[in-house]
Protein backbone atom coordinates (compact mmCIF):
# COMPACT_ATOMS: atom_id res chain seq x y z
CA UNK A 1 0.00 0.00 0.00
CA UNK A 2 1.22 3.73 -1.04
CA UNK A 3 1.15 6.08 0.99
CA UNK A 4 -2.39 8.27 -1.11
CA UNK A 5 -3.66 4.77 -0.46
CA UNK A 6 -3.03 4.64 3.32
CA UNK A 7 -4.19 8.28 3.63
CA UNK A 8 -7.77 7.38 2.01
CA UNK A 9 -7.95 4.14 4.35
CA UNK A 10 -7.06 6.42 7.34
CA UNK A 11 -9.37 8.66 6.27
CA UNK A 12 -12.15 6.22 6.40
CA UNK A 13 -11.21 4.62 9.12
CA UNK A 14 -11.17 8.10 11.22
CA UNK A 15 -15.06 8.66 10.28
CA UNK A 16 -17.10 7.93 13.71
CA UNK A 17 -19.88 6.16 10.95
CA UNK A 18 -16.85 3.98 9.43
CA UNK A 19 -17.75 1.12 11.73
CA UNK A 20 -21.60 1.50 10.90
CA UNK A 21 -20.53 1.33 7.60
CA UNK A 22 -18.73 -2.01 7.93
CA UNK A 23 -21.67 -3.24 10.20
CA UNK A 24 -23.94 -2.90 7.21
CA UNK A 25 -21.73 -4.18 4.56
CA UNK A 26 -21.13 -7.55 7.04
CA UNK A 27 -24.75 -7.77 7.85
CA UNK A 28 -25.89 -7.52 3.95
CA UNK A 29 -25.77 -9.44 1.37
CA UNK A 30 -24.87 -6.16 -0.62
CA UNK A 31 -26.28 -2.28 -0.32
CA UNK A 32 -27.04 1.15 -1.96
CA UNK A 33 -25.55 4.22 -1.02
CA UNK A 34 -28.96 5.30 -0.55
CA UNK A 35 -29.93 2.48 1.78
CA UNK A 36 -26.55 2.89 3.85
CA UNK A 37 -27.33 6.80 3.96
CA UNK A 38 -31.24 5.88 4.92
CA UNK A 39 -29.93 3.44 7.73
CA UNK A 40 -26.80 5.34 9.23
CA UNK A 41 -28.64 8.66 9.10
CA UNK A 42 -26.16 10.30 6.65
CA UNK A 43 -26.41 12.25 3.35
CA UNK A 44 -26.53 10.25 0.13
CA UNK A 45 -23.13 12.06 -1.02
CA UNK A 46 -21.43 10.87 2.28
CA UNK A 47 -22.44 7.47 1.97
CA UNK A 48 -21.23 7.40 -1.70
CA UNK A 49 -18.07 8.53 -1.20
CA UNK A 50 -17.43 6.70 1.07
CA UNK A 51 -18.24 3.28 -0.15
CA UNK A 52 -16.70 4.49 -3.57
CA UNK A 53 -13.06 4.98 -1.33
CA UNK A 54 -14.07 1.39 -0.02
CA UNK A 55 -14.19 0.30 -3.37
CA UNK A 56 -11.16 2.22 -5.02
CA UNK A 57 -9.19 0.49 -2.40
CA UNK A 58 -9.97 -3.22 -2.90
CA UNK A 59 -12.57 -3.50 0.73
CA UNK A 60 -15.41 -3.38 -1.23
CA UNK A 61 -17.00 -4.89 -4.43
CA UNK A 62 -19.65 -3.29 -6.96
CA UNK A 63 -22.27 -4.04 -9.41
CA UNK A 64 -24.23 -2.03 -11.21
CA UNK A 65 -27.71 -2.62 -11.34
CA UNK A 66 -31.00 -0.72 -12.99
CA UNK A 67 -33.85 0.39 -11.13
CA UNK A 68 -36.57 1.44 -14.29
CA UNK A 69 -33.51 2.65 -16.59
CA UNK A 70 -31.64 4.09 -13.60
CA UNK A 71 -28.55 2.66 -13.01
CA UNK A 72 -26.63 2.84 -9.63
CA UNK A 73 -24.52 0.24 -7.62
CA UNK A 74 -24.79 -1.74 -4.86
CA UNK A 75 -21.99 -2.46 -2.79
CA UNK A 76 -20.59 -5.86 -1.13
CA UNK A 77 -17.77 -6.20 1.37
CA UNK A 78 -14.99 -8.20 -0.23
CA UNK A 79 -12.85 -8.67 2.72
CA UNK A 80 -12.82 -10.07 6.31
CA UNK A 81 -9.87 -8.11 7.88
CA UNK A 82 -8.07 -4.58 6.99
CA UNK A 83 -4.58 -4.32 7.67
CA UNK A 84 -2.52 -1.34 7.35
CA UNK A 85 0.73 -1.73 5.43
CA UNK A 86 2.91 0.85 4.13
CA UNK A 87 6.43 -0.51 2.06
CA UNK A 88 8.96 2.22 3.61
CA UNK A 89 11.87 0.72 1.37
CA UNK A 90 11.32 3.11 -1.42
CA UNK A 91 12.46 6.26 1.34
CA UNK A 92 16.03 4.87 2.06
CA UNK A 93 18.35 6.31 -0.38
CA UNK A 94 20.23 3.56 -2.52
CA UNK A 95 23.76 3.23 -1.77
CA UNK A 96 24.85 4.12 -4.83
CA UNK A 97 23.71 7.20 -4.93
CA UNK A 98 24.97 7.91 -1.58
CA UNK A 99 28.43 7.40 -3.01
CA UNK A 100 28.21 10.03 -6.00
CA UNK A 101 26.73 12.61 -3.98
CA UNK A 102 30.05 12.31 -1.07
CA UNK A 103 32.14 13.43 -4.22
CA UNK A 104 29.72 16.17 -5.03
CA UNK A 105 31.99 20.01 -3.82
CA UNK A 106 29.51 22.41 -2.27
CA UNK A 107 29.93 25.91 -0.38
CA UNK A 108 27.30 28.49 0.98
CA UNK A 109 26.32 30.12 -1.99
CA UNK A 110 27.15 34.15 -1.93
CA UNK A 111 24.12 37.03 -0.94
CA UNK A 112 21.65 33.46 0.09
CA UNK A 113 19.70 35.98 2.26
CA UNK A 114 20.09 33.08 4.80
CA UNK A 115 21.31 33.53 8.63
CA UNK A 116 23.22 30.81 10.47
CA UNK A 117 22.62 30.85 13.89
CA UNK A 118 25.57 29.30 16.24
CA UNK A 119 24.64 26.81 18.94
CA UNK A 120 25.33 28.19 22.39
CA UNK A 121 28.43 25.13 22.75
CA UNK A 122 29.70 27.38 19.50
CA UNK A 123 30.68 24.52 18.08
CA UNK A 124 27.64 23.75 15.66
CA UNK A 125 24.73 25.36 13.90
CA UNK A 126 21.51 25.41 15.59
CA UNK A 127 19.17 26.62 12.87
CA UNK A 128 18.88 28.41 9.53
CA UNK A 129 16.93 30.95 8.88
CA UNK A 130 15.79 32.21 5.41
CA UNK A 131 14.35 35.08 3.71
CA UNK A 132 12.32 35.40 0.24
CA UNK A 133 10.01 37.62 -1.29
CA UNK A 134 10.45 41.57 -0.95
CA UNK A 135 8.79 44.16 1.27
CA UNK A 136 4.97 42.78 2.73
CA UNK A 137 5.65 39.48 0.53
CA UNK A 138 8.88 38.74 2.72
CA UNK A 139 8.55 35.49 4.08
CA UNK A 140 10.90 33.84 6.41
CA UNK A 141 11.58 30.18 7.15
CA UNK A 142 12.99 28.45 9.80
CA UNK A 143 14.27 25.20 9.72
CA UNK A 144 15.77 23.77 12.90
CA UNK A 145 18.97 21.08 12.34
CA UNK A 146 19.94 18.20 13.96
CA UNK A 147 23.12 17.79 16.18
CA UNK A 148 24.84 16.31 13.06
CA UNK A 149 23.37 18.36 11.02
CA UNK A 150 24.76 21.65 12.47
CA UNK A 151 28.23 20.02 12.75
CA UNK A 152 28.08 19.30 9.64
CA UNK A 153 27.07 23.27 8.10
CA UNK A 154 29.06 24.52 10.63
CA UNK A 155 32.45 23.26 8.67
CA UNK A 156 30.38 24.49 4.92
CA UNK A 157 33.00 26.26 2.67
CA UNK A 158 32.16 30.44 2.94
CA UNK A 159 31.10 31.24 -0.44
CA UNK A 160 34.71 33.20 -0.59
CA UNK A 161 36.24 29.27 0.08
CA UNK A 162 37.15 26.75 -2.21
CA UNK A 163 34.39 24.29 -2.32
CA UNK A 164 35.08 20.99 -0.55
CA UNK A 165 33.15 17.83 -1.56
CA UNK A 166 30.68 16.27 0.76
CA UNK A 167 32.71 13.39 2.27
CA UNK A 168 35.76 16.11 3.41
CA UNK A 169 33.12 18.32 5.53
CA UNK A 170 31.74 14.96 7.03
CA UNK A 171 35.02 13.88 8.02
CA UNK A 172 36.13 17.32 9.17
CA UNK A 173 32.62 17.80 11.55
CA UNK A 174 33.82 14.01 12.82
CA UNK A 175 30.65 12.02 11.36
CA UNK A 176 30.01 9.04 10.65
CA UNK A 177 28.41 7.27 7.79
CA UNK A 178 24.92 6.68 9.74
CA UNK A 179 24.39 10.24 9.27
CA UNK A 180 24.95 10.53 5.44
CA UNK A 181 20.80 10.88 4.92
CA UNK A 182 20.11 13.40 7.29
CA UNK A 183 23.07 15.11 5.75
CA UNK A 184 22.14 14.90 2.09
CA UNK A 185 18.88 15.91 2.63
CA UNK A 186 19.50 19.56 4.20
CA UNK A 187 21.88 20.00 1.64
CA UNK A 188 18.95 19.30 -0.86
CA UNK A 189 16.87 21.50 1.32
CA UNK A 190 19.16 24.24 1.29
CA UNK A 191 20.11 23.72 -2.14
CA UNK A 192 16.17 23.96 -3.13
CA UNK A 193 16.56 27.82 -1.04
CA UNK A 194 19.82 28.92 -3.37
CA UNK A 195 22.09 28.53 0.37
CA UNK A 196 24.23 26.04 -1.27
CA UNK A 197 26.00 25.71 -4.27
CA UNK A 198 27.47 22.15 -5.54
CA UNK A 199 29.66 20.61 -8.48
CA UNK A 200 30.04 17.58 -9.09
Amino acid sequence: MDFSQAAKLGSCLSKDYAEGFFALLATYRNISASEAASRLNLHIKTAQDFLEDLFSLGIASREEVYEGKRPYYRYTLAVRQVKLDIDLAYLFPEDDTEKFRMKSKIRETQNNRARFTTSRSSDYISNVVIWSGEGRERRERKINLSIQQGRFLFHLPFPTAEPLSIEEIIEKAGLDSAHIPEILDIIDVLEDFGVIESRP
